[in-house]
């Protein structure tokens, strides 16, 4: 997408936080979760959660409402989720995924605004690992060990 689709900056204060939240030292499993404030026109921080497993985190999103966990009255979020990945051969790993929950049926003004800032949240954070879900119910462990599975 082009840089003028660029709706939200995102708020310095969470981009402090989510450089702070990728060299964490924890081992469990963390969230932030994010959302737009229209007013200000920015992406702030919504939740934090400390040793959520994906099945937790998906209760915590909205079901009609875009957030990003990295939560609103929209049903779009933005997520940034630490994960206690275990690799086939045994190695573990704590991959930073971004994942976007963009449920059907939002309105197109509210899916431009989140696909947008999307788009600049993932640059100002340098994320390589970005999921996107429609249905809150496909967020699940099976689900996020597919995905990773892609990453080796």
């Amino acid at each position: 997408m082009s840089e003028s689709l660029v709706v939200c900056d995102v708020d310095g204060a969470l981009v402090k936080k989510l450089q702070e939240f990728r060299f964490r030292k924890d081992t469990n499993n963390a969230a932030i979760i994010m959302k737009i404030d229209k007013d200000k026109q920015l992406v702030i921080l919504d939740e934090e959660h400390e040793d959520i497993s994906p099945d937790d985190l998906k209760d915590e999103l909205p079901e009609r409402q875009p957030r990003y966990p990295l939560f609103s009255l929209t049903p779009f979020t933005f997520v940034v989720y630490s994960y206690k990945y275990q690799h086939n051969d045994g190695r573990v790993s704590y991959p930073l995924c971004f994942i976007f929950s963009s449920p059907v049926g939002c309105k197109p003004e509210q899916q431009m605004m989140y696909a947008g800032s999307k788009n600049k949240l993932v640059q100002t954070v340098q994320l390589t690992k970005v999921f996107e879900i429609r249905n809150t119910e496909d967020l699940t462990e099976e689900w996020l060990r597919e995905k990773l599975g892609f990453f080796g």
